[in-house]
């Protein structure tokens, strides 16, 4: 487990540390918690993510990753 050290106003502090207590949790799961909703996934998250997706959809792995090619081209170059 890596520790992270993060600077915040004393009023977001406050507020984290209030959010914690009030959903009986730590700061620490609260910010996991956090990330996730926000989509921010581990490698392995996100390729059992992609993975079942994919079998959703019925991709073989060489399809998904042409659609991901494809759709990647067209956000960054409109």
């Amino acid at each position: 487990m890596t520790r992270l050290t993060i600077t915040l106003s004393d009023e977001r502090h406050w507020a984290l540390k209030e959010a914690a207590l009030n959903r009986r949790k730590s700061i620490a799961s609260l910010i996991e918690e956090s990330l996730d909703f926000y989509g921010i996934k581990t490698r392995q998250g996100a390729e059992e993510l992609v993975a079942k997706a994919r079998g959703r959809a019925g991709l073989s792995e060489e399809q998904a990753i042409d659609l991901v090619a494809e759709e990647t081209r067209l956000t960054r170059c409109p």
